[in-house]
């Protein structure tokens, strides 16, 4: 979200932010960028009035959930702003592994079409545009669910390459593996579990005086359980600073065995030099036409031997390091990127009611959500109202 705040800001496009999120710490400051923030309400009318009033031209909304939610208010109150979607990874591919791997079988068919894919993909037809952040999804989307193309628009990370001309602590002086990832994702959860109980032993038996150091927000009391000493598995928590605990470590480890879209620990592993052990998954999309900045594995023994030869191996390191370099370069080019996106979306904007039209799917969902969904909602800020008077009451 952040590099498209950048992007749009270069282009000197007035930005608001609107979130009902709570207010973070850890939370970038948007007034330094001279981009204006607004708190608003679910299902809550409040925001017809402040769209209303605001009339944006274009409205992006965060992943489909906040579409569902506000998507037919914009929809009505402003008609002709183009609706962009930015889905960070397809939820209906990312639950579909996740239930095949609880149950320990391959993904079916089935597994993806499920009721959230329902969901994900009536959203996808009722904006103008979707941004996919990973071409392996892009395809996804195209073969087994049929969307046009013109729906969709291939947009990776938007990387400024600058840190890689800077100084990177040599291989000799790189010390321990180290893993990160936000705790209250399940992929990342899963990945720290896994590692604990059927890779870190395997690298332990290889390589006794190794370190893992894992870091990632909100840790749950069952995370920092984890924590081993003499096992050398630490748990570490917060970051204030991802690059630095990236920039000192040797290898980075992300066995993840679920997840969609592409990943933001391995993008920032090759920013910092630091090559990874990863799985098929963690790589999907991300290397395009490219080989990997890492090793990769499907299976316990395979991680552990991919980490203890790419810890151990220098030379093989340093190959796995300048790939990563090639890989930032080549395909996360921001200025590229940067540059197709603007066109696409002032190519869809100047034509949008004929785009609308070639979209009749997208009509009739739009059609058929507004009603529908209004009614829900505004059935909701009544309960809400007549709950808060009864409790006044009593």
């Amino acid at each position: 979200m952040m590099e498209l705040i950048h992007c749009f800001r270069q282009q000197d496009w007035q930005i608001t932010f609107a979130s009902p999120a709570q207010l973070s710490d850890h939370m970038d400051d948007l007034t330094a960028l001279n981009v204006a923030t607004h708190g608003i309400t679910l299902n809550c009318s409040s925001f017809d009035t402040y769209i209303s009033e605001l009339q944006p031209e274009m409205v992006l909304f965060d992943r489909f959930m906040m579409e569902e939610q506000f998507g037919w208010r914009v929809a009505k109150a402003c008609p002709d702003a183009l609706r962009l979607l930015e889905t960070s990874d397809l939820h209906c591919l990312r639950n579909a592994r996740q239930l095949a791997l609880k149950q320990q079988r391959e993904v079916t068919d089935a597994d993806i079409k499920s009721d959230m894919a329902l969901r994900e993909l009536a959203a996808i037809y009722r904006c103008d545009l979707t941004l996919m952040i990973s071409d392996y999804e892009m395809q996804l989307l195209q073969d087994t669910f049929n969307v046009p193309a013109a729906l969709l628009h291939h947009l990776p990370f938007m990387i400024d390459p600058a840190p890689l001309d800077l100084p990177l602590p040599a291989f000799e002086t790189r010390q321990h593996f180290m893993t990160i990832g936000n705790f209250r994702h399940e992929p990342n959860w899963d990945a720290v579990r896994y590692l604990k109980e059927q890779v870190w032993p395997l690298i332990r038996k290889q390589l006794p005086k190794a370190q893992l150091h894992i870091y990632g927000a909100y840790p749950p009391p069952k995370a920092t359980q984890l924590h081993n000493e003499k096992q050398g598995f630490l748990v570490k928590g917060w970051a204030d600073d991802a690059h630095t605990v990236l920039r000192d470590a040797r290898v980075c480890l992300a066995p993840l065995r679920f997840g969609a879209g592409i990943k933001g620990k391995l993008a920032d592993a090759m920013l910092n030099g630091t090559p990874n052990v990863t799985t098929d998954i963690g790589a999907e999309g991300m290397h395009t036409g490219l080989d990997w900045s890492g090793l990769l594995g499907d299976t316990p023994q395979q991680l552990a031997d991919a980490a203890v030869e790419l810890y151990q191996n220098e030379t093989l390191w340093q190959q796995k390091q300048q790939q990563g370099f090639t890989i930032i370069r080549q395909l996360y080019n921001p200025e590229l990127l940067g540059q197709a996106l603007v066109e696409r979306i002032e190519a869809v904007y100047g034509n949008l009611a004929q785009h609308r039209l070639a979209n009749f799917t997208g009509m009739m969902l739009n059609h058929h959500h507004q009603r529908s969904t209004q009614f829900m909602s505004q059935w909701i800020e009544v309960k809400t109202k007549l709950a808060g008077v009864e409790a006044g009451a009593d």
